[in-house]
């Protein structure tokens, strides 16, 4: 778990400038799109609702925690269908907005409904629903958006899984997820992965972050997670997500900026190809 390469097997960048200009200054060239939706998803714990604070973090310059998290609750924290909207110091928003979502569990008795999801990618579910892991969202109910415009649809899915509980996913959550990325893919749906806890994965990692990208334990869970669902792995991102931390920190923005780009640029091409 703790054998460095010599150099990094992923390229990044040595400051954050670039990354960080690029996101704040973004807009959807599609005249019938406001703003960009990323739905975030994955099981229960994966630090989904914590990588939404750590990106408003990164751009807001201070650690923010406004998506409830829970460090010791073994179901999701999560429960309704909830739209992130990150300020600017303007006032205006960014032209990108993330969904939270509840988090996937073994059973079917917890956890977010999988039909859920993908009523939520067409764009159906309308904010404040609350998730029912025992009944799907219906037609009839209040919560039900029955004509979705192109704003409302998702244009980018993010699979968020630990980076150490990688190998420790059952069959379950893996069915769900690939029929996730199934129906995605359907609806020519960009799917990227975020893959967190790089700290709690690799020591090398804990002991300096810019090891990350130099770490074989950790290009080895990427290859993994890519083999389990397909995913390619260069769509997949590692990141350490602030959870202890009170400040930010150029290290760990440098990970997310470069995962936060390549939402916005799959984001990007997938309103371009409409």
């Amino acid at each position: 778990m703790g054998w460095l390469f010599s150099k990094p097997w992923r390229t990044m960048p040595k400051n954050n400038e670039e990354n960080l200009e690029f996101v704040k200054s973004y807009q959807p060239q599609n005249k019938d799109v406001k703003h960009l939706r990323i739905l975030i998803h994955g099981q229960t714990g994966a630090g989904k609702s914590s990588f939404i604070n750590s990106v408003e973090s990164v751009l807001k310059g201070r650690v923010t925690n406004r998506a409830l998290t829970d460090a010791t609750s073994g179901r999701s924290f999560t429960e309704e269908y909830t739209t992130y909207k990150i300020q600017k110091e303007s006032g205006n928003f960014y032209s990108f907005f993330f969904n939270d979502t509840m988090g996937l569990e073994n059973d079917n008795d917890n956890g977010i409904h999988v039909e859920d999801i993908k009523l939520a990618l067409k764009g159906h579910v309308k904010e404040g629903y609350q998730f029912n892991p025992k009944k799907q969202l219906t037609k009839s109910d209040q919560h039900y958006k029955s004509s979705p415009t192109l704003d409302d649809r998702v244009h980018v899915l993010v699979s968020v899984c630990p980076a150490d509980k990688v190998s420790l996913l059952t069959d379950e959550v893996i069915k769900k997820m690939r029929d996730i990325r199934l129906a995605a893919s359907k609806m020519k749906i960009p799917h990227l992965a975020v893959l967190t806890k790089v700290d709690l994965a690799c020591p090398e990692a804990k002991k300096n972050i810019n090891n990350v990208y130099k770490s074989d334990y950790l290009k080895k869970q990427v290859e993994k997670f890519s083999e389990t669902l397909g995913i390619p792995e260069n769509c997949i991102f590692l990141v350490k997500n602030y959870n202890s931390e009170i400040e930010t920190n150029d290290d760990i923005n440098v990970l997310i900026l470069v995962a936060l780009r390549q939402m916005v640029n799959f984001g990007e091409d997938f309103l371009d190809n409409l």
